[in-house]
């Protein structure tokens, strides 16, 4: 049914607004000084305060500046925190740039892969039209990370460290996907030709070999072996030769098949105590691919803190701009009363906002913290990658309510998971059931 807006309904709504109390008070502070700030409840700042029963030491805040790489960060600061410890290397970081370099082929011969095999679908349809409007970025997910580390390793940031194409992506960005869409132009012509494989393969390693070239002016040659010199805390000299993956298992020893993404999506489509993958979703062919076990929020919670309690600090994927204040460090689902300010309803269930688009996982950070009382969490305290000039020298606290509400995906290793869990990841390992491209679940970590 068609209704147009009258000029009796526009007349009726500023009478509505009119009668409204304040309402012409909170027009002016509002228009003044932003809806975020007036709406602003500073109750949230105290119950906020960064006092933790459980919290782990873990150092300075790494910084990825303008670039989207936090899962990369996040994920290399949970090895890091060990790694400092055992070796006595305050502020260490691994290199966020060499991983970067690897992810950056890997995905642009992923996007390759996939547009060959939806060559015989139209433009139009869905599948080449999501391939096609962002070939490659900086995002990802955990499992994506552990792809590339299982083929090339790592190394320290000292033998790779940043550029300014790493550092501010917005350029390399945009060159490669100008480049990978003019690439899927010639190749889906060679399968519309009727070419045979040997010369598609043939045109494709060409193409991959031009990605490595932009990527080797913008970032660097990653290293095949190298001599790492350091001194330690105590000033002791440490000298080593190794190669990228020599050193991922003597510094950092982790078996990541051990390492596993659980996320909390309360959706109809998603029953809990299964396994989900996202089609189209990862980053090198033939590698480590996208596994979710799907689980309801308590026990999805109780896990991140086993893991926080047994000394691990926990890699977790969140929608942090929803109930954020960057600049103190606060993540509350409190902390902007905007239903109170508009006099509307705008509230939303977990399962609402990710069916409906009003969500979804959009950056991911370090669990380092929790604060217990009587056993349940009241807030946790999250190691962010946004260098030290943002919150609390760049730690935010995270308010139990906003965790429920926010939090999609956390990473724990298989010990501290139940026995029946554990006989879900065994079973459905090698037949998840396969989500649309698009899902929420299948949204990549900036």
């Amino acid at each position: 049914m068609s209704q147009p807006i009258t000029s009796d309904n526009l007349q009726d709504f500023k009478a509505t607004f009119d009668r409204l109390p304040k309402s012409h008070a909170l027009k002016r502070t509002t228009m003044k000084n932003g809806i975020l700030a007036s709406s602003e409840d500073t109750n949230s700042q105290i119950a906020m305060d960064p006092v933790f029963s459980v919290e782990l030491d873990t150092g300075s805040v790494a910084n990825q500046k303008q670039s989207g790489r936090c899962w990369m960060f996040a994920a290399l600061n949970t090895m890091r925190h060990p790694l400092q410890d055992q070796f006595k290397l305050k502020g260490f970081e691994l290199s966020q740039n060499y991983t970067n370099f690897w992810d950056k082929l890997e995905k642009s011969n992923y996007f390759y892969e996939n547009i060959l095999n939806t060559a015989s679908l139209p433009l139009e349809d869905r599948k080449v039209a999501f391939l096609l409007a962002t070939p490659q970025q900086d995002g990802g997910q955990w499992d994506m990370l552990c792809a590339l580390i299982q083929k090339y390793g790592i190394v320290p940031k000292s033998v790779m460290p940043e550029t300014y194409n790493s550092s501010t992506s917005r350029e390399l960005n945009s060159v490669l996907n100008k480049k990978l869409r003019k690439d899927a132009v010639t190749l889906r012509q060679l399968v519309a030709d009727g070419a045979d494989d040997t010369q598609i393969a043939a045109t494709r390693e060409t193409m991959v070999s031009e990605v490595y070239r932009i990527l080797v002016f913008a970032l660097g040659e990653p290293v095949t072996e190298f001599d790492w010199e350091y001194k330690d805390d105590d000033g002791n000299y440490h000298q080593d030769h190794l190669t990228p993956q020599q050193f991922f298992q003597k510094y950092v020893g982790w078996n990541l098949d051990d390492y596993v993404s659980l996320i909390n999506s309360p959706t109809e489509d998603k029953p809990y105590n299964h396994l989900y993958t996202v089609e189209m979703l990862g980053n090198v062919v033939g590698g480590r691919e996208v596994r979710h076990l799907n689980l309801d929020i308590d026990t999805f919670k109780q896990l991140a803190v086993k893991q926080l309690q047994n000394g691990e600090t926990v890699w977790f994927g969140s929608d942090v701009g929803q109930s954020s204040d960057r600049k103190a460090g606060i993540l509350d689902t409190g902390i902007y009363q905007l239903d109170d300010l508009f006099d509307v309803d705008l509230s939303m269930t977990k399962a609402q906002r990710l069916d409906y688009g009003e969500s979804l996982m959009t950056h991911a950070m370090v669990l380092t913290g929790v604060d217990l009382v009587d056993g349940k969490p009241t807030k946790w305290k999250v190691e962010n990658s946004w260098g030290d000039k943002v919150g609390n020298k760049g730690y935010f606290v995270m308010s139990d309510d906003w965790f429920d509400q926010f939090v999609y995906q956390i990473v724990i290793n298989k010990k501290y998971l139940s026995d029946a869990q554990n006989d879900v990841l065994k079973k459905e390992y090698d037949q998840p059931k396969v989500l649309a491209p698009w899902d929420p679940m299948g949204a990549l970590a900036l």
